[in-house]
């Protein structure tokens, strides 16, 4: 069975919450059963008048040296619960298939690498700062090497529009994003050739 840890932002966690939290969002993580594996559920209560969806449930599991989020909003935090465990399976279960999908890859030989294209006919200068748009948060990662592909499914797992990774061949630091009309592009540094 897997810990699931259960806090409440401005909610107080019944034993009836937290059945129900253990039984729809235990049974979702019963799709990828695999040690270790944590999770971590925030219930969620909005009091502003006239919001439409007052409660949400974010969940958030660790498997190994992944990380995968969703978060759903509802009426109420039953809703949310049974929504948030539904997004939860739909993940988990395109992680599983994309692992194994990789495992059966890593059987084929590589494909040649791509050349590096010159990116900076596409870098705009920025515009002067203005008071609204100060730097609000910062948040420091720990780079783990890995493929472009897993980096794509670390995308997919925590519902960012990018991550930034470092390439397990050439060791530098990569960024994968995902385009505003489909598919991702990748973010490469200009590798300097030394003169002969």
């Amino acid at each position: 069975m897997v810990n699931i840890k259960i806090s409440g932002r401005k909610v107080a966690i019944s034993d009836a919450l937290r059945e129900q939290v253990d039984s729809k969002i235990g049974n979702a993580l019963k799709v990828f059963d695999i040690k270790p594996m944590e999770c971590d559920v925030v219930l969620r209560a909005d009091e502003r008048r006239g919001t439409k969806n007052r409660t949400s449930c974010e969940v958030t599991v660790f498997v190994r040296d992944n990380v995968v989020r969703v978060d759903a909003a509802g009426p109420d935090l039953e809703t949310a619960i049974d929504e948030a465990a539904s997004k939860v399976t739909r993940k988990l279960r395109k992680y599983k298939t994309r692992v194994v999908d990789r495992r059966q890859r890593s059987k084929r030989p590589m494909p040649a690498v791509e050349p590096v294209v010159d990116l900076s006919d596409l870098i705009v200068a920025e515009p002067e700062v203005e008071e609204d748009d100060e730097l609000v948060r910062e948040k420091v990662i720990e780079l783990t090497p890995m493929t472009v592909e897993e980096a794509l499914v670390q995308t997919d797992l925590i519902g960012h529009d990018f991550y930034v990774f470092e390439d397990s061949v050439t060791g530098l630091v990569n960024v994968v994003y995902r385009r505003k009309n489909g598919g991702y592009g990748i973010i490469k540094p200009k590798i300097e050739e030394a003169d002969e």
